[in-house]
């Protein structure tokens, strides 16, 4: 291939892929609109018509930011490769590095990281600040922000570079297979994040206190016992201090397994239903979702390592992306930008088997409880987080994991 076929087939991959999420963007603001002023059959009798009609608002306020900021990022993609502004970035390092130098990589890569950072800071501050204070879901203050920002930042330097320098050694040390070296030690890298982030990263950002509702504790226990699931202790996430949104999770794996509340879901649910919404987690737990979803990771970033192998030594795919200058960092960073566009394609079959394992997750929570009490927690948080009950079908598929409202709720009122 030349550099400059392969440069019109990614111009023509990117704009053809970001055309198609324009219009399905585009749907489901038409879609949702056209639905407003009317709440679905399945749901009138819960959801009131000023609640559907603010879910219908924060949909449209969401595609309208999401079509400037994907006009924006393609402008971004197109100036950094064709544009020439990575073989840009790469020359501001060369005064004070070698080329290809691991030290030349880590300061290009870091400085790409800085500059994606700031043309996605102020569509980050129009959701936070924006659209979710406006419909009443923001609670996080400029300070906490600024300080959230400084510790991603600081962990971004303490672990993000380290780990960058070294697939960058491994790139330019273990001969024509550092791939294989590279996807072993990131998938590893992945498998140690699981285990060390309950307990050392995800405190930092919040507060996890022992859930104190004795109650609430002794249903969730009973529920545990039943599922065979064991965990390192139960928690309630202080959520609220940033957002009115609700959820629960379990997280990490074998000992390190942990099941935590946002503060803002206990508040809304009643105890029943949250023991419906755990059971539901657990379901994911209970047909291995996690697992297999690491064992596709696995198997899907090897295919990816192995053609980047393939790519790094093809002179046209350095020069097709606006890059004079072939090294191992900038075929990381080409690959980076450019493999969104070529995947997007996979994005209805993603969110298929997403949506796949929630029905899965759905039929195991109404065998270890109510079918009714899923039902009952799935309207209110549908209704208290302003989800649209009216998505467009076609947008769905592509970017749904979870299950369109009435389909969800259809299938577990037919649960036996």
């Amino acid at each position: 291939m030349t550099a400059t076929a392969f440069a019109a087939l990614f111009v023509c991959v990117l704009l053809a892929g970001s055309a198609l999420r324009a219009v399905l963007m585009l749907r489901q603001m038409r879609h949702v609109a056209a639905h407003r002023e009317s709440v679905p059959a399945a749901f009138a009798a819960t959801i009131g018509l000023a609640s559907h009609r603010k879910a219908a608002d924060y949909t449209a306020a969401r595609m309208r930011i999401g079509l400037v900021e994907l006009a924006v990022s393609v402008l971004f993609v197109l100036a950094l490769t064709l544009g020439g502004g990575l073989q840009a970035v790469s020359g501001l390092w060369l005064a004070a590095f070698a080329h290809d130098s691991l030290a030349h990589g880590i300061a290009m890569l870091a400085t790409l990281a800085v500059l994606s950072w700031l043309v996605d800071l102020p569509f980050a501050l129009l959701r936070t600040f924006g659209i979710e204070k406006r419909f009443g879901f923001n609670r996080m203050t400029p300070r906490l922000y600024a300080a959230d920002t400084a510790r991603e930042a600081l962990l971004g330097v303490l672990i993000g570079l380290p780990v960058l320098a070294a697939v960058l050694w491994l790139m330019g040390a273990m001969g024509e297979l550092w791939w294989l070296w590279v996807w072993a030690f990131w998938l590893g890298v992945n498998l140690l994040a699981l285990l060390i982030w309950p307990t050392f990263i995800a405190p930092l950002f919040n507060t996890f206190t022992p859930l104190a509702d004795d109650s609430l504790r002794s249903r969730v226990n009973a529920l545990l016992e039943r599922c065979g699931f064991r965990a390192r202790g139960l928690f309630v996430m202080d959520g609220s201090k940033r957002s009115a949104h609700g959820n629960a999770y379990f997280t990490g794996f074998g000992a390190a397994k942990r099941i935590v509340f946002f503060d803002t879901l206990l508040d809304k649910l009643a105890p029943e239903e949250v023991e419906a919404v755990l059971a539901h987690e657990l379901g994911h737990f209970h047909h291995r979702h996690i697992v297999k979803r690491i064992a596709v990771l696995g198997a899907t970033s090897l295919a990816l390592f192995a053609v980047l192998g393939w790519l790094i030594a093809q002179p046209w795919f350095y020069a097709g992306l606006g890059v004079d200058t072939p090294g191992t960092a900038a075929a990381l960073a080409l690959f980076a930008l450019a493999l969104p566009a070529f995947s997007f394609p996979l994005s209805p079959l993603l969110s298929h088997w997403s949506r796949k394992h929630e029905f899965e997750a759905d039929r195991y929570a109404a065998r270890q409880t109510r079918a009714a009490d899923l039902v009952s927690a799935l309207v209110k948080l549908y209704r208290d987080n302003a989800a649209t009950l009216t998505p467009d079908p076609l947008y769905s598929r592509f970017f749904d994991s979870h299950p369109p409202a009435a389909v969800r709720v259809a299938r577990l009122q037919a649960a036996p």
